[in-house]
């Protein structure tokens, strides 16, 4: 199989097999991203994907999972998206679920009817990256949605029948703006009521527009202390229905779960803990925090 590097999966699609539906991202303009900089955007060919998936099934047995990637595979057409199901599905007996990523705009471009088909084709996942609810921030980010239209698109994707992940990430309104980027997206998160939420901790990417707004001193990142109280704000002023919830990703710096709202105020308890008696709570040290 020809993946075209660097590829990469949400931590929960570890033991996957990743297809590259896409190369790349067709938005490719957040900020704080850069993970697809170096790819040009493309679909792959009908003929790629089958090729890929006849090497695939002739040399692995008992797949249970696969991903499509790249970052967007969603932006896809729909005809493409149901022809790669359909066929993964068959060479692959045991195949259980199909995942992908999908942009806010994504979701929004395809029908009600198109979702449905690509739901009922098998693919029963999608990753949603919110990373935050401020309008504010949504716009310094150029993530190029509005914190109604990241509502909308995640709602469309419950409604048509898909389980939704979604990310957020913490210290994504540095130090000025942490308060309204805790509040804000408490606010989306709550209107979606996803599936699943994670989230991340900001980590500054080279050679990104983030990245040379620190060095210029434009943006100032938040310290551990500030992330925890950030991520109590933030889980104070959710209100969830049996949302699974991690923050088990490498970047953070205290790893919680658990089921909201169920166990929300225990998870605040924690919180509360570490920040006002450091050290009674081990936190991740900066060596071992990564992307």
């Amino acid at each position: 199989m020809h993946l075209e590097p660097p590829v990469f999966r949400p931590p929960s699609e570890a033991f996957s097999l990743i297809f590259q539906l896409t190369i790349g991202c067709r938005h490719n303009a957040c900020t704080f991203c850069g993970m697809y900089k170096g790819k040009t955007y493309r679909v792959k060919t009908w003929e790629e994907i089958k090729g890929d998936i006849d090497i695939c099934s002739a040399q692995m047995k008992g797949i249970k999972k696969v991903f499509l990637a790249d970052g967007d595979a969603l932006a896809a057409d729909t005809p493409l998206i149901l022809k790669t199901a359909f066929y993964l599905y068959k060479k692959f007996p045991g195949l259980k679920r199909i995942s992908m990523y999908a942009g806010p705009k994504d979701i929004l471009t395809k029908s009600v009817d198109e979702l449905k088909e690509i739901h009922n084709a098998g693919i029963s996942l999608l990753y949603l990256g919110v990373e935050t609810g401020s309008d504010n921030i949504l716009k310094t980010v150029c993530k190029g949605v509005s914190a109604k239209e990241m509502i909308q698109a995640g709602r469309k994707a419950l409604q048509t029948g898909f389980e939704l992940s979604v990310t957020i990430i913490n210290g994504l309104g540095g130090t000025a703006l942490w308060k309204e980027h805790a509040l804000e997206t408490a606010k989306v998160i709550t209107a979606i009521n996803p599936t699943y939420l994670g989230a991340l901790t900001l980590m500054p990417v080279p050679n990104t527009v983030l990245y040379r707004q620190i060095q210029q001193g434009k943006f100032i990142l938040p310290d551990a202390m500030q992330i925890l109280r950030e991520m109590k704000c933030l889980l104070e002023n959710m209100d969830l229905t049996n949302c699974i919830f991690r923050t088990n990703h490498a970047s953070n710096y205290l790893p919680l779960r658990g089921i909201l709202n169920k166990d929300k105020n225990s998870l605040i308890t924690i919180l509360e803990q570490a920040i006002s008696q450091p050290g009674t709570i081990p936190l991740r040290p900066e060596y071992r925090r990564g992307l």
